[in-house]
């Protein structure tokens, strides 16, 4: 091998796991030739448990010191952030597997118990990307993909004329909104932050850190959710409910737990006590509830309760999977916001209720902060219309998220409080920063953004800014504390850049979403500068209605430290697309996010090692992904049809016919009869791919899969594997 970098590849979980098998042999079978190699490093759910238990390398943690490296590589696939029902599937899974690890304990009593949820919680929620994400975000669709999208527009569902759909949230003092407080911190030094008086957490601040406190009262909560279901009742509407219970793995699992106890109010009152004897846990949802009174004498009677609720209809609620009776309570982690709003605009407003109808919704998402964007996101589709796919325009997005910037990075102080009383936050030198008075069940939180990442995420936005020549726009409110902090340092920092000619704007959530959709519908372009949530909603939202997918959009991390993470997809439909895969052997996952960030990939390394194999190399993959999109290539969704196996397939071709061609005579040497006989073979070769759909497939386990089961399930074209193998 050469001297240039390794690429680093995340193993990962579910669809794009599986993807993996199929993908990585010939990624690697290229690379090689031109002197890359491609590392996988195991940062999957069951990769992380058997980490935390010692029976494994912490591959998570050497990841953390590459991305403080200058030549620091990797590209990211999607990675579950596990709820903690899925993590307890994930045990299971393993201890199946003959793994000697501990049940996760759920409401630990003893010392050794806590100790074991400690190592455990270190899994839950989003353990990777606060790790990784030592850079700011740059997130947009590439020009190829763009084209073709409006070429092949996808079908958006049409809003009524009259439609009744809309977001509602909570306003006034109730919800984070509405309670926060924040400040700039003038000098670096040590935060308590205290309840009546007991120390909670104590965080080292930096100087020029801004800090956020706030809370969600528990009672305004309560009160928000019967009005809607109220209002859902008499506008005869689907009532839904769309937090994120993964990245938000404190705070928003309360708030469903909340939510499903008042949805089901009469059956938690009834049947309490049982509850209190099995141990019911409502943040977990019905599905662990199922669990806990599996074998009850009550069993059959309490199922039944719920059902008549259900089907009582009074209101009508939205269900994740109508053929198994699974409402929208089934999981916390079973519908995630920033996937699930992108299907209500997709579906004219809908959502889907326990006949399989689809039915418009009131889409209830408590906390006012982000709902403001999807409520002007559904209420635009009322006013204007559904978006035109061959003709809108696009969002770029350049998200603040470094070193665990904001909510994202809340986990650690964020506290269900027991008792009511006052929330303080003292600095070192004495001086109050901020105080709150709180109820029993509040949820309190303070979140975080350090200065160096703010001061990088402003110099993004307008180098993109220059580059594209289109307005830029800070989603900043002043009238929230927070963004007024943030809009103080923009301004302070703008004269240290380049900003001549470009047309800049502060503006409010509902207004830049406003203003953004308005360009959108005369096919005009906008770049959106963001904090870390929105960032998330935003560049799911937009790409699911401009591409059908977010996983096709470009998502490119520039880390602060010189090196480059290379983001891909998104996974919030992969466990369908695993469940598809082992009943029929067919999986739909599109694997053009992983070709995309491959290319980058290459190109950052080309950006810092002049060498004609890697350019060549780099310049035929892009050739490669031109083909791949303009050859329309990627999977089909049924049964029967080419799948994930077969669009690496037509990569592979397209890309040796590319380097056959290329720039590198040796390179063009090697592939010449390479691409011959991908071309030569072609029918043959999807003979063998498709001759094994339709066929159950059994791959040793959902969470950790048996590599050769896997490999074997994912590379059944001998033809193609003997092709590949012997570059």
């Amino acid at each position: 091998m050469s001297n240039l970098p390794k690429i680093i590849w995340s193993k990962i979980d579910e669809a794009p796991a599986l993807a993996t098998y199929s993908l990585l042999p010939i990624v690697n079978a290229f690379t090689q030739a031109a002197g890359v190699e491609v590392v996988e490093s195991d940062i999957s759910l069951a990769g992380r448990v058997l980490a935390a238990m010692g029976l494994a390398e912490d591959e998570l943690s050497k990841l953390g010191e590459v991305v403080l490296q200058p030549d620091g590589n990797i590209i990211k696939l999607p990675n579950i952030s596990a709820s903690a029902g899925q993590l307890k599937d994930c045990i299971a899974e393993l201890q199946g597997q003959g793994y000697d690890i501990p049940n996760y304990p759920e409401n630990p009593t003893t010392d050794e118990e806590k100790a074991i949820q400690a190592k455990y919680a270190t899994c839950l929620g989003s353990a990777v990307n606060p790790v990784l994400r030592e850079g700011n975000s740059d997130r947009r669709a590439a020009k190829a993909v763009k084209r073709f999208a409006q070429n092949n527009p996808h079908r958006l569902k049409p809003f009524a004329e009259n439609s009744k759909a809309y977001v509602a949230h909570m306003e006034g003092k109730g919800d984070f909104y509405g309670n926060e407080k924040s400040v700039t911190m003038d000098k670096a030094q040590k935060v308590t932050i205290a309840f009546n008086g007991k120390e909670l957490a104590t965080i080292d601040a930096l100087a020029g850190e801004v800090l956020d406190g706030t809370f969600m009262s528990v009672a305004a909560l309560r009160t928000f959710y019967k009005q809607t279901i109220e209002d859902a009742k008499a506008k005869d509407l689907i009532w839904s409910l769309h937090l994120k219970a993964t990245m938000m793995k404190i705070s928003d699992p309360i708030m469903f737990g909340h939510g499903f106890e008042i949805f089901f109010a009469d059956v938690f009152a009834k049947y309490a006590d049982t509850f209190k004897e099995v141990g019911v846990n409502p943040n977990m949802g019905m599905s662990d509830l199922e669990k806990k009174i599996a074998g009850h004498a009550q069993e059959a009677e309490i199922k039944a309760a719920f059902q008549a609720v259900v089907d009582a209809d009074a209101p009508k609620i939205a269900m994740v999977d109508s053929d198994k009776g699974q409402t929208n309570f089934n999981a916390s982690n079973d519908v995630i916001i920033d996937a699930s709003m992108p299907v209500v605009v997709r579906e004219g407003g809908k959502q889907w209720d326990r006949t399989g109808a689809a039915l418009e919704t009131v889409a209830v998402v408590p906390d006012s902060t982000y709902a403001m964007f999807h409520a002007e996101m559904v209420a635009d589709c009322v006013k204007n219309g559904q978006f035109d796919v061959a003709t809108m325009g696009t969002m770029q997005n350049i998200g603040l998220m470094a070193q665990k910037a904001e909510e994202y990075g809340s986990h650690p102080t964020t506290f269900e409080l027991a008792e009511a009383g006052k929330v303080t936050v003292t600095a070192e030198d004495g001086t109050e920063l901020m105080s709150f008075d709180c109820e029993a069940g509040d949820i309190w939180r303070m979140s975080r953004a350090k200065d160096i990442p703010i001061k990088d995420w402003i110099r993004l936005a307008f180098e993109r800014g220059q580059i594209e020549q289109i307005p830029v726009v800070f989603w900043l409110d002043e009238n929230r504390a927070h963004d007024a902090q943030m809009i103080a340092k923009v301004k302070k920092y703008m004269p240290e850049f380049n900003t001549e000619g470009l047309e800049i704007h502060f503006m409010d959530i509902t207004s830049a979403t406003r203003f953004t959709n308005t360009r959108i519908r005369e096919g005009l372009n906008t770049i959106a500068v963001t904090g870390n949530v929105l960032r998330d909603h935003l560049t799911d939202m937009y790409p699911i209605l401009e591409l059908g997918t977010s996983a096709k959009m470009l998502s490119i991390v520039p880390l602060l430290a010189g090196g480059g993470l290379y983001e891909t997809g998104a996974g919030g439909s992969a466990p369908k697309h695993v469940d598809q895969f082992l009943a029929e052997g067919h999986l739909r996952w599109d694997s053009l996010g992983e070709f995309l960030a491959l290319a980058e990939s290459l190109r950052f390394i080309g950006q810092k090692h002049d060498d004609a194999k890697l350019k060549a190399l780099t310049e035929a993959l892009d050739e490669a992904n031109n083909g791949y999109l303009d050859n329309s290539k990627e999977p089909g969704r049924k049964v029967g049809e080419p799948d994930n196996k077969a669009s690496h397939f037509y990569l592979a071709q397209y890309w040796a016919e590319a380097l056959a061609n290329g720039s590198d005579a040796e390179l063009a040497a090697k592939f010449a009869p390479v691409a011959e006989a991908l071309k030569e073979n072609e029918a043959k070769i999807m003979e063998e791919l498709l001759a094994v759909e339709g066929k159950a497939q059994d791959v040793g386990g959902y969470f950790h899969p048996n590599d050769a089961l896997a490999a074997k399930a994912m590379r059944p074209s001998a033809t193609l594997n003997a092709i590949i193998d012997a570059i």
